[in-house]
């Protein structure tokens, strides 16, 4: 009788190769594709910087919100309405100083 020596065949190796390849390409893609952690850290970052945006423009939307209720027909704020006619007109009157 011949001995045979035990080895691994070459198909579990070309497997466990496969395996492999695959495992580190779906971990890769999990990480660094479109849909990984580090697009997902990316949105969110984008998300507050956003979030900070809307909030300054919803003050600047209410500044001026009350500055046309306060020129409105129904209320009339007459400083108001004297300070935007000079800034338009670009008018003073004579016992003031202007600096510029």
């Amino acid at each position: 009788m011949t001995t045979r020596k035990a080895r691994p065949a070459f198909s579990v190796l070309i497997f466990f190769a496969v395996c492999f390849t695959l495992s580190a390409y779906f971990v890769f893609a999990a990480v660094q594709g479109d849909f990984g952690l580090f697009r997902r850290a990316e949105i969110v970052v984008e998300g507050d910087v956003l979030a900070r945006e809307l909030a300054s423009l919803r003050q600047d939307v209410t500044r001026m919100e009350n500055l046309t209720h306060r020129l409105s027909d129904e209320f009339l704020d007459l400083d108001l309405l004297d300070q935007q006619a000079r800034d338009l007109l670009g008018m003073v009157r004579s016992d003031e100083i202007v600096i510029r």
